[in-house]
């Protein structure tokens, strides 16, 4: 059957992507900062069977309610300003969304519940407009740490619970402690009442290139009664670090990498192939794919995708754009410095980080296969590196090589770095999809 969803927070429009991927036909989507709205409406949202053009409105506005061939409306400004209470009772499937994770980051000063761009509560009142069948929200990892548990235990018991309204003036303590009494009473309807469950995630682990730790956070409505230990199963990791240590030793990793030099093979296996650990056994192999690495999203892992053309150094001039592939244009003065060490081809790439004021970090600098000469320093060598391209960080990302970032170079590195990559959300999307299917088909 065909499922909708509604996308707050869409960002450059990862999860947007993946539920698009996953069968979802978005009914609305909203994101203030305008650049990326630029971009979401610069590009077709690529749904089974079909294609989802993008239509901008303003806040206030009167929105339309798509039908399967219409654009989808993108509401252009602060979420706290967006009325969604025309959506109740159409039936909405999906709710997702990512609030900003500067609250609960290291980059972000780390405040929590005292930061104002803290945005759970605006899942939470939408959650209470449009009544939606499941839930899912992306944030940072920093979300679990021991300083932030407490508020974390609280929101999801106001996920529990999003339709006990917190009152005015009333502190998130003093909401925490009527949360709980309400929990312990057990009389909230069902359909008022939400199951949630939360995942710790490396998104290396579901075939993204890219370590990227994350917590992401799924719910049910109660009255549906879904399949919980089914659905996780089906959102159980399939990658491993173990498996693509297997690939180098086994020589199937340089089966997809075939021009790669014999000495740099060597070189790669001295430096990122370690032997395997003895409790490690066959079957636990069997089990899971290699992870993938930088050198395998810039070859391509999608399927049709090809690989992007090499970048000569003497052209990293910031505007020759290198075989007809989107932003694939070189930048100079990628530096080394302490704590920014560049990305190794060779493994899964460090996280891609939007950055305090979106300024791109040390983790988009890539070492290169090319070696040259230290002077003076008797058969001394160094490898070279240099900026990554923004078409190589979005192939870290999974985004699709036609898919258009709007803004200056720091501002669309900014956009990725917000994002979910495209192929982990796709997973979960997915699995929402399969588990709202079962658990409909198993009640007629």
């Amino acid at each position: 059957m065909g499922r909708t969803s509604v996308e707050l927070f869409a960002g450059g429009g990862g999860l947007a992507q993946a539920a698009a991927r996953a069968g979802f036909r978005p009914l609305l989507m909203n994101e203030f900062a305008s650049r990326a709205c630029e971009s979401l409406e610069s590009n077709t949202l690529h749904g089974h069977p079909v294609a989802y053009e993008v239509q901008r409105f303003e806040v206030g506005d009167m929105l339309p309610i798509p039908g399967t061939d219409d654009p989808i409306p993108l509401v252009a400004g602060p979420i706290q300003k967006l009325d969604m209470e025309y959506l109740q009772g159409q039936g909405v499937d999906l709710l997702a969304g990512g609030p900003p994770c500067q609250p609960f980051s290291l980059g972000g000063n780390s405040k929590g519940d005292e930061d104002k761009r803290d945005m759970f509560p605006e899942m939470f009142r939408a959650i209470r407009a449009i009544r939606p069948k499941a839930v899912i929200c992306e944030n940072v990892l920093g979300l679990l740490r021991d300083s932030f548990r407490p508020y974390f235990d609280y929101i999801k018991r106001e996920l529990e619970l999003p339709f006990v309204e917190r009152k005015d003036g009333a502190s998130w303590q003093e909401h925490n402690a009527a949360l709980k009494r309400q929990l312990r009473t057990g009389n909230t309807p069902e359909s008022e009442r939400y199951r949630v469950i939360v995942t710790r995630v490396n998104a290396a682990d579901y075939g993204v290139p890219q370590i990227r730790e994350r917590v992401i956070i799924v719910a049910f409505r109660s009255d549906l009664n879904v399949d919980i230990e089914a659905f996780k199963q089906s959102i159980k990791p399939r990658y491993s670090e173990t498996a693509l240590i297997a690939s180098f030793q086994n020589g199937t990793y340089w089966g997809r990498h075939p021009t790669v030099p014999q000495h740099v093979k060597k070189q790669v296996m001295e430096r990122v192939a370690p032997p395997l650990p003895f409790d490690d056994d066959e079957a636990s192999l069997e089990d899971s794919l290699p992870w993938r690495t930088l050198r395998d999203a810039l070859q391509g892992i999608r399927e049709g995708e090809g690989p992007l053309p090499y970048v000569p150094m003497n052209k990293l001039d910031r505007k020759t754009t290198h075989g007809g592939f989107v932003d694939h244009i070189g930048w100079p003065d990628g530096q080394i410095y302490a704590g920014h060490t560049p990305n190794d081809l060779d493994r899964p790439a460090k996280t891609v980080k939007a950055g305090v004021h979106g300024v791109a970090g040390g983790e988009l600098v890539m070492y290169l296969d090319r070696r040259k000469k230290v002077p003076k320093e008797l058969g001394s060598y160094r490898r070279l590196h240099r900026y990554m391209t923004v078409r190589e960080v979005a192939r870290v990302m999974t985004f699709p090589d036609d898919w258009v970032l709007k803004g200056p170079r720091g501002e669309k590195m900014r956009q990725l770095g917000n994002a979910v990559p495209v192929m982990l959300g796709e997973v979960f999307t997915t699995a929402v999809s399969q588990a709202l299917d079962l658990a409909e088909d198993s009640h007629g």
